[in-house]
């Protein structure tokens, strides 16, 4: 499986054709029958999970049996070609997947294999959740010092904010130079584990997923940030 994220800025006089996107755009997703799982996405702030929602930076997650049928989209379909028609900055990524677990919109989008070798360099992870109506403050007022914490970690590549719905939908996608490096965060930073601690006490999501990934290959830039 091929995994393919887009992240485009889009130039400040076209943010009307960007909310007109997450429209017109769904139709031709749906009916492509090779996308295994697609998903429109807004942003935070500069593409970041711990700040307000940013009209200028929008995400496309699309899922692949293989690279031929990723690379046929990404040279041909009309999301693609609106996103580059409007857009002034993109970051695209491929992935492999690692491993997965939990759902996102009741489905489990990423098929992995079990028996491949460890990973070594660089690794993506993504982590998304659905926000019960009720815990959206609690969540935002924690979430921050996590974000932070992980924007200073060692190891720490680049990352951003992206989700369905900017308040009740949010998912992080975040790169690292190594699995040691995401997972020394991930157990050993105090804001992390702690909020991880206050997200099963306190029940603060409906669904959740956590996937990890082999980085295959990118191009563009996020915020002028490339990782090669």
């Amino acid at each position: 499986m091929i995994v393919a994220l887009t992240i485009t800025r889009f130039k400040s006089h076209y943010i009307p054709f960007a909310f007109l996107g997450m429209a017109l755009l769904r139709l031709p997703l749906w009916l492509n029958g090779k996308c295994g799982f697609w998903k429109l996405m807004g942003s935070g702030k500069n593409a970041q999970v711990d700040l307000g929602p940013d009209f200028k930076h929008w995400a496309l997650l699309t899922t692949w049996a293989n690279r031929g049928d990723c690379d046929h989209f990404y040279q041909h379909a009309f999301p693609v070609k609106w996103f580059r028609k409007f857009g002034a900055e993109e970051f695209t990524i491929l992935l492999k997947p690692l491993s997965a677990h939990g759902k996102w919109s009741g489905k489990q989008p990423f098929i992995f294999d079990k028996t491949q070798e460890k990973l070594s360099g660089q690794i993506a992870v993504i982590t998304r959740a659905a926000i019960h109506l009720g815990k959206v403050k609690e969540f935002r007022s924690n979430v921050k010092r996590a974000a932070e914490a992980m924007r200073k970690a060692d190891g720490f590549v680049l990352s951003a904010g992206i989700g369905e719905n900017p308040f009740l939908d949010q998912a992080t996608f975040s790169i690292w130079e190594s699995p040691e490096a995401m997972k020394k965060y991930a157990y050993q930073s105090f804001d992390h584990s702690d909020v991880i601690k206050l997200t099963r006490d306190r029940k603060w999501y409906s669904e959740e997923l956590f996937a990890r990934f082999a980085v295959i290959e990118s191009t563009g830039t996020l915020n002028g940030q490339s990782i090669s």
